[in-house]
């Protein structure tokens, strides 16, 4: 900087002082390297010989003139290490002031108080634009500490981009504890195009942060996080935090970050800053802590200090210690750790005094006290109440599980947790219960881990049989604030789903939960006071679990022993427990099994006594384990493979269309598939499988996904019966609320979950209705009741109609009737055709059309009437001659009679004419003359009568053949 004085003249730039004055004046070499904050330096891009160079940028146009001119730069590949930044002026790596940290190679991104920058954060539609929402303000919101993600049905994507000079990777904690949340992180290069990685399904974090690294390539990367709710049941979610995030990769680092307020960083060269202890905090690019003042408190990674309160109740716990040998436990009172209220402040409470001796209650069932009055389990094949271990007698079995309901130590096998400390849920004698949290908002997770489940020895081997096991507990929560307790089961401690929820106060109850399936082996409880961000506001609120109860557990203890049945080994009772033959029963108390009437199932959880044989639901039979009924009448097996079908679409409040997916295994034999719903949200996803499940739906293009199924339920895993009847065992069927059916009743499928829920605490039903159809060709034509669009109006009781030709019962002779054509140049067809309306489907066919040989009305009209003609000729004909017989042989009798009359005195003729010696025997014969029948019949019209009234005959003689008149007088 040169200075020219000139006392008499000011020119531009001139800056005045008393008595004097001054120009500046910039030349060249001077003015840049004076005023270094006018420019910086950059390097340019890579060539393809790895080389670059250092240029000068103003940080603002027409600051000044005279650049330095551009330098050779460092290699492409050159990097400082951490705790180390690269000084662009000398172009060599310097280290970190105290107070600030370099990763060297990496950036993070650990405060976020407002998004830093380069980070997008943007809302989107994902309804297909179907109905027009406004997701602007669905975006990851900065909480200070993390950044949380939106809760609403909006899909929310925060970005980063990165160009790495080599290959590095990127790092990140997250909690995500709801699976009602699609949470992905996925990396696109700058052309868009995603990079192949196995990892982008985010992995369901229950009782702690997750940590997630994904390797990056060489380049240009885009760092995506998108999570996307789907709160269809109207309870809210929990939102996907995260935090950390370090990126790798970089070639240099030009600065140096600060310590961000309530870290600090005490020695120069710090890869990174150390979070403040409690009661301590510190500012922004701190190099120490500051302790705060007596009455004041802080938690660790403080940025300021918070008065005191004064303490209350809910600022300590109680707990006991365990047994001594002389059975005496102590009641312990202790503060909440780390400690911020204030005994010295007016109104405050002291900490009871501990150190009271009690009785240790008993131990739990299957437990044994030992001489130092701790709990041990007892060994296989023995039980215990509590005191003492026995060995079960011959005949019977121990019934093993784990029954906790006595609380001074917890068990081995459950374990508490929550996010900023070790210990959340305490034990008290008669029950285990949450203490305060550090914040109101916190998880306090109890969970239980078990190996597996073993049916026992006695149970039949049953490959339909839904219960495996079965987890009873009872619980009550008291809340002044919107608390909620959650219950969960899984595979693991941090892969597992809410099955229910309680919210407010719920006053001391039972619950119960069915267990299908071996690896369902871990089972969670989380209390959360409010979802609110408060502190210690809600403490009071607490959930206390009574006791807890599972069977069938595998090295569990057994509580009592049952009879069973006795294997024969060798010819010889054995001592060994074996099951009953199928459809068997025991007697109770015998070991003696026996079995059950006819049409009957073996109810397989308690298969002593009669009252465990079962009878059949209507139209339903045994199967060959006897333990569940298939369909008996109607032929329904073109139904019975898995059929799928959905209600129509709905929409939430923003718009997010989604529907309810239902598939259904109507019958078939044994050993059939059922039907299988999913939850594909999650990484580990979940299947459940049954009669009858239901799942929601929502159409989706995230990543490359047609469909988002979650909230699978079973919805009917029994199959009660098959009848026309519109209520069984309980169940009604909706008549009303579906169109009027035929004269052909409809069937009814009746089926039963045995999975209670908070609303249907005695399971859910389901009714599906088969109307015959013939007209139906398809096989999932499925309707839903029409005041119920969602298949239920209860959320307990589903009802559903299933029209198809298949469901009509098989076709007989009685379904059809013969039609018989006329007879048309001598042939004759018979049809068969179905009775209207049709009513049936399969089973007898209708038979061929069959041809005859006929002949015609008009030969047969012709044919009658000749043949009547011919009759009635021949019959006036036959009346004539017996007319005119009965006229001659009238006349003969009157002959005869006039005759006998007048020769009455005269001897009487001789009886036999006799020929006299002599006399010639040759006398002539004579004959009457043989006439046709027709000729007789015209000689009895033309021939005279004489006077005296007799007809005249003519004869004719036998010697001759003339004929001869006779003489009609009485002479001789």
């Amino acid at each position: 900087l040169s200075v020219v004085k000139h006392p008499h003249k000011k020119a531009a730039g001139e800056l005045e002082a008393p008595g004097r004055s001054f120009t500046l004046l910039c030349e060249t070499p001077s003015c840049v390297f004076s005023l270094q904050s006018d420019y910086h330096f950059e390097y340019t891009d890579c060539d393809v010989l790895g080389s670059r160079w250092r240029v000068a940028v103003p940080n603002k146009a027409n600051t000044c003139t005279g650049l330095p001119d551009p330098v050779k730069g460092t290699e492409c590949t050159f990097s400082c290490s951490e705790g180390e930044f690269l000084d662009m002026r000398t172009q060599e790596c310097q280290k970190c002031a105290a107070g600030t940290y370099s990763l060297g190679t990496s950036v993070a991104f650990d405060e976020w108080g407002s998004l830093p920058a380069g980070f997008v954060s943007q809302g989107l539609n994902t309804n297909g634009g179907i109905i027009h929402t406004n997701c602007s303000n669905s975006t990851w919101t900065p909480k200070g500490d993390y950044i949380a993600s939106n809760t609403d049905e909006c899909s929310a994507i925060l970005s980063y981009a990165v160009n790495l000079k080599k290959h590095g990777t990127v790092s990140f904690d997250y909690f995500y504890p709801d699976n009602s949340i699609y949470f992905e992180f996925f990396v696109q290069n700058d052309q868009c195009q995603s990079t192949d990685s196995d990892s982008r399904w985010m992995k369901i974090s229950e009782s702690d942060w997750s940590h997630h690294t994904v390797e990056l390539n060489k380049g240009s990367n885009v760092l995506y996080w998108r999570s996307t709710a789907y709160t269809l049941l109207g309870s809210a979610i929990k939102p996907v935090l995260l935090k950390n995030i370090a990126i790798s990769g970089v070639a240099y680092m030009s600065e140096c970050f600060h310590c961000k307020p309530g870290t600090y960083s005490s020695t120069p060269g710090s890869a990174r800053c150390t979070p403040c202890p409690a009661n301590s905090f510190s500012n922004k690019g701190a190099t120490v802590c500051h302790e705060c003042e007596k009455d004041k408190y802080a938690e660790a990674g403080s940025a300021s200090c918070k008065p005191r309160p004064a303490c209350n109740s809910s600022d300590y716990f109680y707990t006991h210690t365990p047994c001594d040998s002389n059975g005496k436990t102590q009641l312990m009172y202790k503060w909440i750790e780390p400690k911020i209220c204030s005994e010295s402040v007016e109104g405050a409470v002291k900490l009871p005094a501990s150190g009271e001796m009690q009785t240790c209650p008993p131990c739990n069932p299957g437990f044994f006290v030992t001489n130092s009055s701790t709990c041990e389990p007892c060994a296989s094949g023995f039980y215990s109440n509590g005191t003492a271990c026995a060995e079960c007698p011959v005949g019977t079995e121990p019934v093993v599980g784990f029954e906790y309901k006595w609380w001074n130590k917890m068990p081995s096998n459950m374990k508490s947790s929550a996010f900023r400390r070790e210990y959340t849920w305490e034990v008290a004698g008669e029950y285990i219960y949450t203490i305060p949290a550090d914040q109101d908002s916190d998880y306090m997770i109890l969970s239980l881990n078990v190996p597996g489940y073993r049916l026992p020895q006695s149970m039949a081997k049953d490959s339909e049989r839904s219960e495996l096991s079965r987890i009873t507990f009872v619980f009550e929560t008291i809340c002044t604030a919107d608390c909620t307790l959650y219950f969960m089961v899984g595979y693991n401690q941090w892969n597992n789903d809410v099955v229910e929820q309680w919210r407010g106060s719920s006053s001391k109850q039972s619950y119960s939960y069915l267990i299908q399936s071996n690896s369902t082996v871990s089972f969670t409880w989380t209390f959360q006071r409010t979802q609110g961000y408060t502190e210690r506001k809600y403490s009071a609120d607490v959930a206390k679990i009574y006791s807890i109860h599972i069977t069938n557990v595998i090295d569990g203890v057994a509580s009592h022993c049952r009879h069973c049945a006795l294997g024969l080994g060798y010819g010889k009772t054995s001592s060994a427990c074996v099951p009953c033959p199928p459809g068997h029963y025991m007697l109770n108390g015998t070991g003696v099994c026996k079995s059950c009437p006819p049409n009957t199932f073996i109810r397989a959880e308690q298969p002593v006594g009669e009252e465990a044989c079962i009878r059949c639901g209507p139209n339903t039979k045994r199967n060959k384990a006897r333990t569940r009924e298939r369909r008996l009448h109607y032929d329904f097996s073109p139904l019975a493979n898995v059929t799928g079908f959905q209600s129509s679409p709905r929409f939430t409040s923003k718009g997010l269309r989604y529907f309810h997916h239902f598939n259904v295994a109507l019958c078939g034999k044994e050993g059939r598939e059922l039907a299988a719903c999913v939850d594909n949200v999650t990484e580990s996803g979940r299947e459940v499988r049954g009669y009858v499940c239901q799942s929601t739906v929502v159409p989706s293009d995230i990543r490359g996904q047609s469909v988002v199924s979650s909230q699978p339920a079973v919805i009917g895993d029994t199959l009660i019966g098959v009848t026309t009847k519109t209520t069984l065992s309980d169940i009604s069927s909706l008549e009303q609320s579906f169109p009027a059916a035929s004269s052909l009743p409809d069937v009814i499928f009746y089926y039963r979950s045995s999975e209670t829920t908070q609303a249907c605490k005695h399971g859910r039903s389901t009714t599906i209705r088969l109307r015959c159809d013939p007209t139906v060709t398809a096989k999932d034509h499925i309707t839903l009741p029409s005041n119920c669009s969602e298949g239920t109006c209860d959320g307990c009781s589903f009802h559903f109609l299933w029209q198809s030709r298949h469901a009509c019962p098989l076709c007989t002779k009685h379904h059809y009737r013969e039609i018989v054509s006329a007879c048309i140049q001598g042939i004759q067809v018979n049809t068969y055709v179905w009775q209207q309306p049709l009513q049936c489907y399969g089973g007898e066919a209708l038979p061929p059309q069959r041809v005859s040989a006929c002949v015609t009305l008009d030969f047969w009209l012709k044919f009658g009437v000749s043949t009547g003609t011919i009759a009635a000729v021949l019959l006036i004909s036959i009346s004539c001659y017996f007319w005119k017989k009965t006229r001659k042989l009238q006349y003969k009798y009157s002959k005869l009679a006039m005759n006998s009359s007048g020769k009455e005195c005269e001897l009487p003729a001789a009886d036999s004419c006799a020929i006299m010696e002599g006399e010639d025997a040759e006398d002539d014969l004579i004959y009457l003359t043989k006439k046709s029948f027709f000729n007789k019949i015209h000689k009895s019209f033309s021939r005279e009568r004489t006077s005296d009234g007799f007809d005249s005959v003519p004869l004719k003689s036998s010697s001759s053949g003339l004929p001869r008149e006779e003489d009609d007088s009485d002479g001789p």
